[in-house]
């Protein structure tokens, strides 16, 4: 309860949402001068590859190939099968490609299954969850990025609504994914890990772990010296807002020298969103859309 009462204190609901015009068909929100839609095409693509690797190789200190670094992209062969959720700024002057500020890449079962999985599988043993869940399908969040001047509610709020909207739209049963903290070393995250592997570990039908081999320890504090507020201060934003909407952690990180982060998985089944949360997207995702 403590969790729960901690998460929603931080989140003051915004209602102020412009409408959409007719033509606007293919956008899932709007915020202002933001907007949520997906990439239309390969440019769109291309910017967003830009804006990821400003942000994991620049300011994260990736280390992403020297294709990579020539090319000032972040590009691997899961961009061509995913879906990319783009953030856009309509106030910014140029080409829509010059207004991209964030991003995220959408992976729906059916299409993972045709063209040999999902790229969490890389680090997590996720087939035995899909296996127990025959009749859901899943859909993996990844290489979410915003660009440090909009790291604001707003375009959060905007992402969100873009899964929650895409999810609906396609059927899906339950959302999964790594989520990052920064650095290599487990261990300067100690209350943030213990704290998730003691109140928040998926379990039951819903249990997940590190690969064998990839497994660390998350236990790292007994659950008496953990902390919740201060453990929650500690997270990363994009983990805090899992929280928010009711997400499990799986058992174990993994150490991701590459991107220089410590990774956990995230399982989100969709009927564990809180209410609060589908309240404030809307059951039919249109919050942000009407």
């Amino acid at each position: 309860m403590m969790t729960i009462e901690l998460l929603n204190r931080e989140l003051t609901l915004d209602t102020q949402a412009p409408a959409l015009t007719p033509t606007d068909t293919d956008i899932l929100g709007r915020i202002g001068s933001l907007e949520t839609r997906l990439a239309r095409n390969a440019r769109e693509i291309d910017a967003a590859q830009a804006v990821r690797y400003r942000v994991f190789s620049e300011e994260m200190h990736a280390q992403l190939g020297a294709e990579a670094d020539r090319r000032r992209r972040d590009v691997d062969a899961y961009d061509a099968i995913c879906d990319h959720l783009l953030v856009i700024d309509r106030a910014i002057e140029g080409d829509v490609e010059d207004q991209i500020v964030g991003t995220y890449r959408l992976l729906r079962q059916e299409v993972a299954l045709a063209h040999g999985g999902f790229y969490s599988a890389s680090e997590f043993d996720i087939e035995p969850l899909l296996t127990r869940h025959p009749d859901k399908q899943f859909m993996e969040l990844g290489r979410s990025c915003v660009l440090p001047a909009y790291r604001t509610k707003r375009t959060v709020e905007l992402l969100w609504q873009g899964n929650w909207a895409y999810a609906l739209k396609h059927g899906m049963g339950a959302m999964f994914g790594c989520a990052s903290f920064p650095g290599t070393r487990p261990e300067e995250h100690a209350l943030a890990l213990s704290f998730l592997h003691h109140n928040v570990a998926a379990k039951g039908e819903w249990a997940v772990s590190a690969l064998p081999e990839l497994h660390r320890e998350m236990d790292l504090m007994p659950i008496e010296g953990v902390n919740a507020r201060k453990a929650l201060s500690a997270m990363p934003p994009l983990v805090k807002g899992y929280l928010r909407l009711g997400a499990m952690i799986g058992n174990g990180a993994v150490v991701d020298q590459a991107f220089n982060t410590t990774d956990v998985l995230v399982v989100l089944p969709i009927a564990s969103i809180s209410d609060r949360y589908i309240n404030y997207y809307g059951a039919d995702a249109g919050r942000f859309a009407s």
